[in-house]
């Protein structure tokens, strides 16, 4: 392939000013080196690109066609130079996100917002979890990074810490464990417990409280939303387990209420989940400093990590 980059470039700048000195100029050449360019392009092709001694310069068929291919492909080659250097710099690139938190969208969607303003070249997605294990599909590469609750051991991952926070128990306020300081594992036999449609096992709820002490719940209801499940809770169909942070929103309404897990209460961080060979990439750094400063600007009850 005789044709290159530099000659396409060189019949850009012969169009847009209109003279070979002009052009020269304009691509940091002498004209004697232009004029070589050119000529050689019309040698390997026995054909001319431009009228000679026209005023203004005007271009033969041939060279018309060749300022059409000009002008489709540099632009496009230019911008892909660009795009490599940014991703080569950290500075772009993909950040497909999956949440197990279900609760987490009230501080997940600013913090998305604010990124976008920052790193518009990022290509941003979201996606909930719970439908797929999102820990093989981050190791897999079909996700970017994963909010989590768990901290997996694995040298091909790091987590890093958001924050920290307790999760409490609601109840409606004439519920029989409605006055208790705390409450036992055992205390939740009886009861109907409403949980975000996720494997019991990753809530810690089950995982640190139930599970250790051999109790189950007499049933399990799944929920997707919070807002629905404090009405349920209200309404006395069952108890549910929330975050302090996501409680605080509901603390106003006076038909729920919440009841510590165990004497010393429940206690977790939530972790920003990524592939080890990328925590290092400025577009992945960013996210997570904006990630934690959204959310002690915006959740009550959280503390560091």
């Amino acid at each position: 392939m005789y044709l290159q980059l530099q000659h396409l470039r060189c019949l850009i700048a012969l169009a847009d000013s209109g003279s070979l000195t002009a052009a020269a100029e304009r691509l940091h050449l002498t004209q004697s080196a232009l004029s070589h360019q050119i000529g050689g392009i019309e040698r390997h092709f026995g054909t001319r690109l431009f009228q000679r001694k026209s005023r203004p310069l005007r271009f033969t068929p041939a060279g018309a066609r060749l300022l059409d291919l000009a002008r489709a492909v540099v632009p496009r080659m230019e911008e892909c130079e660009n795009a490599l250097e940014r991703l080569g710099k950290g500075l772009s690139g993909r950040l497909h996100i999956a949440i197990e938190c279900h609760s987490c969208f009230q501080w997940l969607m600013p913090t998305l917002d604010r990124y976008r303003e920052q790193w518009p070249d990022v290509e941003l997605d979201l996606t909930l979890g719970h439908s797929f294990e999102p820990i093989p599909a981050l190791r897999a590469g079909q996700v970017d990074l994963v909010v989590t609750s768990e901290r997996l051991a694995g040298a091909d991952l790091v987590f890093r810490p958001l924050f920290s926070y307790e999760s409490l128990l609601i109840v409606a306020s004439d519920h029989r464990l409605a006055r208790r300081e705390s409450i036992a594992p055992a205390d939740l036999a009886d009861e109907t417990l409403i949980t975000y449609p996720v494997q019991v096992g990753r809530l810690d709820l089950f995982a640190r409280f139930l599970m250790p002490a051999g109790v189950q719940p007499a049933r399990i209801r799944h929920v997707e939303l919070t807002p629905m499940i404090v009405q349920l809770v209200a309404s006395g169909r069952g108890v549910a387990a929330l975050p302090a942070w996501a409680w605080h929103e509901y603390r106003d309404n006076r038909r729920v209420t919440t009841v510590r897990l165990g004497e010393q209460g429940i206690h977790g961080t939530l972790y920003a989940a990524l592939r080890r060979e990328e925590a290092g990439n400025e577009y992945m750094k960013a996210f997570l400093e904006q990630a934690k400063a959204t959310c002690f600007e915006t959740l009550e009850e959280i503390t560091q990590g």
